[in-house]
C-alpha cells in the first residue's frame, strides 16, 4: 500500500492573475513610450526655448514614475512568488502598488488644482500657437497608451462563463475579485493625462479664439475634480483588498447552498482576495454526522475562484459542550 509523504499534501501559494505576464509586458511598453515622449519634449523644449514643452515633459515624468510603480510590482510579484516569508504569496502586491499610485494621482490632481487657482487670480500670458500642438501630441500619446493598457480580461472570461452558471455579473462587485487593480491604476493614470489634455485643448482654443484667458485654469480645476474622483474610487477598491474585505457578495450564499445540507450548518466563514481571480476561504462547519474536510472541499470544487480553502468540522454535541 502506498504511503503518502507530507510533500503530497503541500501546495504552492501563487495567486497571481492569469494575465500577469501579459499585463507586465504592456506596462513596460507604455513606460518606454512615455519615457521617449518625455525626453523628446524636454530636449525639444530646451532647443526651442519652449517652457510649455518642458513643463509637459516634466508632467509626463510623474506618470512615467507612477507606471514604474506598477511595472516593478508585477516584476517583484513574479520574482518572489515562491517566497515562503509571505503567508499567501505576492498576489496582493498589485493592490499595494495600485493604492500607492492612487495617492500619487491625487497629489498630481491637487498640484494641477493649485496651479489652476493661482492662474485664475493671476493670469499669465499663454503662447497659444505653441501650446495647442503640444497638447494634441500629448493626447495622441495618451490615447495610444490607454488603448495598450485597457483591461481586456472580460473578453477572455466568457470562455469560462458557460461552464459556471453561478458566476454572476449582475452585482457590480461580484466581478471585482478578478480585476487587476495594478493594471487599472496604470490605465487610470494614462486616462487622467488624456482627460487633462482634452480639457487643456478646449481651454487653449477658447482662449485663442475668444480671448477667454480664464478658460485654461477653469479647465484645470475641472480636471482636478475628475482625477480626484478616479483616485478615490481606486483607493477604495485597492484598500478593500488590502483590508481583506469580502470580495464577492454572492459567494457566501453559493457556499451555504452547497454545504448546508442534512442539518449541517456553517458556524464561521471568512472570505478574502489573495490576488486577481483568487479567493481564500476559511470555513467552520457544525454537523451531527461530520465527514472529513476533503469531503466538503469536493462539494466546493466547482466554485470558481476559490484558490485556498481551509475547512474545519465540529460534531454538533462537541460544539455546544
Amino acid at each position: 500500500m502506498h504511503s503518502h509523504s507530507i510533500d503530497d499534501f503541500r501546495h504552492e501559494h501563487i495567486f497571481l492573475g492569469e494575465a500577469h505576464e501579459r499585463n507586465e509586458r504592456k506596462v513596460w511598453i507604455v513606460i518606454a513610450i512615455c519615457a521617449a515622449m518625455m525626453v523628446a519634449e524636454i530636449v525639444g523644449g530646451a532647443w526651442f526655448g519652449s517652457v510649455a514643452l518642458i513643463a509637459d515633459g516634466l508632467h509626463m515624468s510623474t506618470h512615467a514614475g507612477a507606471l514604474l510603480i506598477a511595472a516593478l510590482a508585477y516584476t517583484f510579484a513574479r520574482r518572489y512568488a515562491h517566497h515562503h516569508h509571505l503567508a499567501f504569496g505576492t498576489g496582493k502586491l498589485g493592490d499595494l502598488a495600485a493604492f500607492t499610485s492612487a495617492i500619487a494621482l491625487a497629489m498630481i490632481a491637487l498640484l494641477i488644482g493649485y496651479e489652476s487657482l493661482s492662474r485664475l487670480f493671476n493670469p499669465v500670458p499663454i503662447a497659444f500657437n505653441e501650446a495647442i500642438p503640444i497638447a494634441i501630441l500629448g493626447l495622441g500619446v495618451n490615447l495610444l497608451t490607454a488603448f495598450l493598457l485597457r483591461d481586456d480580461h472580460d473578453h477572455h472570461d466568457h470562455a469560462h462563463e458557460h461552464q459556471h452558471d453561478d458566476h454572476e455579473h449582475h452585482d457590480g462587485r461580484s466581478g471585482q475579485y478578478h480585476r487587476d487593480h495594478n493594471l487599472r491604476a496604470a490605465f487610470v493614470h494614462v486616462l487622467a493625462d488624456a482627460a487633462v489634455s482634452v480639457l487643456v485643448i478646449i481651454g487653449l482654443v477658447a482662449g485663442r479664439q475668444f480671448g477667454w484667458i480664464w478658460m485654461d485654469p477653469m479647465m484645470g480645476l475641472i480636471a482636478t475634480i475628475v482625477i480626484l474622483n478616479w483616485s478615490w474610487s481606486l483607493v477604495r477598491a485597492a484598500g478593500a483588498v488590502l483590508l481583506d474585505a469580502s470580495p464577492d457578495p454572492s459567494l457566501p450564499a453559493k457556499i451555504a447552498a452547497r454545504l448546508e445540507k442534512e442539518g449541517d450548518r456553517i458556524s464561521d466563514l471568512h472570505l478574502w482576495r489573495l490576488g486577481p481571480g483568487h479567493i481564500g476561504a476559511i470555513i467552520s462547519l457544525v454537523s451531527d454526522h461530520p465527514e472529513s474536510p476533503g469531503y466538503y472541499k469536493k462539494l466546493l470544487a466547482d466554485v470558481r475562484g476559490l484558490s485556498h480553502l481551509t475547512v474545519e468540522v465540529e460534531r454538533c454535541g462537541d460544539a455546544h459542550g
